[in-house]
């Protein structure tokens, strides 16, 4: 399951491509326009910095702007920073110790399957097309 932060952060991410013209956008302004608190962009931001997707400056004129084309910038990226990771199943989670029972385990390819499938899902839809909705 997808959780807030990884919503939130797509609707961040849409309204920095949406709302930029090169400049960068206060924080306030896209919580705003998102009915997203303040608070909440703040644990968000960082980690869109991190995986340099955003950027950002302090001080006056400051604030965030998209550093990622968004014809190139794709959900999966996105929800990947936010989420940690997309397996459906923790022994598919990336850095996860072999699981003891992956020779006996009879689900395990239908979970390798769903696990791409979800990868691949997402990583084929681009913050473009998603402004274009």
């Amino acid at each position: 399951m997808i959780s807030t932060r990884g919503r939130y952060a797509l609707r961040v991410i849409i309204d920095l491509a949406e709302n930029s013209d090169g400049n960068y956008i206060p924080m306030k302004q896209v919580a705003q326009r998102q009915g997203v608190s303040l608070k909440y962009l703040e644990r968000i931001l960082p980690l869109l910095v991190k995986g340099d997707l955003v950027e950002g400056i302090h001080g006056k004129g400051g604030g965030y702007r998209l550093k990622c084309d968004p014809r190139e910038c794709t959900v999966g990226q996105v929800l990947r920073l936010t989420e940690d990771d997309l397996a459906p199943v923790a022994c598919l989670k990336a850095g996860a110790e072999p699981c003891e029972n992956v020779q006996q385990c009879r689900t395990i390819s239908m979970w390798s399957e769903f696990n791409d499938l979800i990868n691949n899902y997402f990583d084929n839809i681009t913050v473009y097309q998603l402004m274009k909705k």
